[in-house]
């Protein structure tokens, strides 16, 4: 769900913003934001995309068009630049925050979304973890809910924290009903 009428994001307790669809009344300190290592490993993956893609361009506009053309290889080169600041403030924005009956998960810088997943509704939780990932140590936790577009995903989750919440949100799944 998306709140267009949101107000500016305030600090959490760890200097982070918190979202700004937060219900009033919420405290700040509800929010848990993902591991740090989740900027640094899109990082990698935004410049393993696009210093390839300018290196190919420069040399085959060189070799086919003249070095003048070679220069239109710098754009993918400031899309990456512009990707580096774009990453971490979408890194900041992802929070989510354990209710007493739902799993908020807010993201979202220029569309911030927040999506309530009741426990009751969640039918599977599974924690995933690709090369990558394991290799900056996180995991990524997706709830599966009998309705598709409700499905949600929480990445750049430390593997014990993912586990954690596994676990807890299964529990809780089950005592209030659910299809787990």
């Amino acid at each position: 769900m998306t709140d267009p009428t949101s107000v500016p994001s305030a600090e959490t307790a760890s200097g982070q913003a918190a979202p700004s669809g937060a219900a009033p009344g919420e405290a700040a300190s509800e929010w848990r934001g993902v591991e740090r290592a989740l900027l640094p490993l899109r990082r990698l993956v935004l410049l393993s995309w696009l210093l390839p893609l300018a290196v190919a361009a420069g040399v085959v506009l060189a070799l086919t068009l003249g070095a003048a053309w070679a220069t239109c290889a710098l754009l993918p080169l400031a899309a990456a630049a512009w990707g580096w600041g774009a990453l971490r403030r979408n890194w900041r924005s992802w929070r989510y925050a354990e209710r007493a009956d739902d799993l908020l998960i807010s993201h979202g810088v220029l569309w911030q979304e927040t999506t309530v997943v009741p426990y009751g509704r969640m039918q599977l939780v599974e924690v995933t973890s690709g090369p990558l990932e394991r290799r900056y140590g996180l995991s990524r936790l997706q709830l599966h809910t009998a309705a598709a577009t409700t499905d949600a995903t929480i990445p750049g989750l430390a593997p014990a924290e993912a586990a954690r919440l596994r676990d807890r949100l299964t529990e809780l799944g089950e005592a209030r009903s659910a299809g787990l």
